[in-house]
């Protein structure tokens, strides 16, 4: 296992639901003021469970993100780390793509965090 995975960085918070060849399905929980340790993601889709209020940092980036259940949400493929700044647990569910993105157009830098729809 790739040490960067948030499997294996945080095995507490983050839980492998299924997996075959194409994509794997991770189900995330945490509470108030848990954080994650740096970690990485392929480009995916997360579909929060819940309301809830984070810290993404990459580098010397960091946003910040208020994320509504049900409110689908796309993740490009980064590595960074969270924090959960609010005072609800985040649940959610993220649905890793495996095949990389064709190569179309000019790669620019991504958003950190995940982009509302």
């Amino acid at each position: 296992m790739d040490p960067h995975d948030p499997a294996a960085t945080d095995p507490a918070l983050y839980k492998v639901l299924f997996e075959n060849a194409r994509v794997r399905v991770l189900e995330y929980r945490d509470e108030p003021g848990d954080h994650t340790n740096v970690h990485r993601h392929p480009d995916s889709v997360m579909i929060p469970l819940g309301d809830f209020r984070r810290r993404v940092t990459s580098g010397g980036r960091s946003v910040e993100v208020d994320v509504r259940a049900g409110e689908v949400r796309w993740l490009d493929a980064q590595e960074h780390a969270g924090e959960n700044i609010g005072d609800t647990a985040s649940y959610s569910v993220f649905v890793e793509l495996k095949e990389p993105a064709p190569v179309t157009t000019p790669v620019v830098e991504a958003p950190l965090g995940p982009a509302a729809l």
